[in-house]
């Protein structure tokens, strides 16, 4: 092992005539900006604002109650209790289908409203409405069935609802009586 040599004198002010120049730092910390918080989804607070006004603000829906355990089946007081019945057991032919999956609240409202607007332009008596299981949703709640059978009950239009059977979406879907066309 070698030792290190002490330097010379001449060395030494070699040295300082180099960092003659050279003034002292005040400060010897670096400053770091703190890190930015985490962002906040406006949009999902939004969302959950208008679903809060809209339970809270929107028409009340007493029509609406469940027939026959979980199954979801209004009718209007002046239709025969018979033709709610005749629905639900399938003795209607169902004319035409309209399928939300994939839709938000709004587009959801836009297409059912149009196309009950349609169907009774065409004369269609009885259509079916699918508006899903809510098998994809947060917490797996069908989050349009409740709003397609609240619009529902309250058009004009609508006679009567009732879900559908197994066989043409059972839970995931609504079957429809219209009124006639004039």
């Amino acid at each position: 092992m070698s030792k290190r040599a002490t330097p010379s004198a001449e060395e030494r002010a070699v040295f300082r005539q180099a960092v003659a120049d050279v003034e002292r730092l005040e400060w010897d910390r670096v400053h770091h900006e703190p890190p930015l918080p985490p962002a906040i989804p406006r949009q999902h607070l939004h969302d959950e604002a208008a679903a809060l006004d809209e339970s809270l603000h929107g028409p009340v829906l007493i029509d609406l109650y469940l027939e026959g355990g979980d199954e979801a089946a209004w009718r209007r007081d002046s239709l025969p209790k018979a033709w709610l019945r005749d629905l639900r057991r399938g003795r209607w032919v169902t004319q035409e289908k309209l399928d939300l999956h994939g839709l938000n609240r709004d587009q959801a409202r836009t297409a059912v409203l149009t196309f009950l607007a349609e169907c009774r332009q065409h004369g269609y008596r009885c259509v079916r409405i699918v508006h899903g299981k809510g098998l994809s949703s947060p917490g797996r709640e069908p989050v349009l069935k409740k709003l397609v059978l609240g619009w529902l009950s309250q058009r004009q239009e609508v006679l009567a609802f009732c879900q559908a059977r197994a066989a043409e979406g059972g839970a995931g879907a609504v079957v429809v009586l219209l009124t006639a066309k004039k």
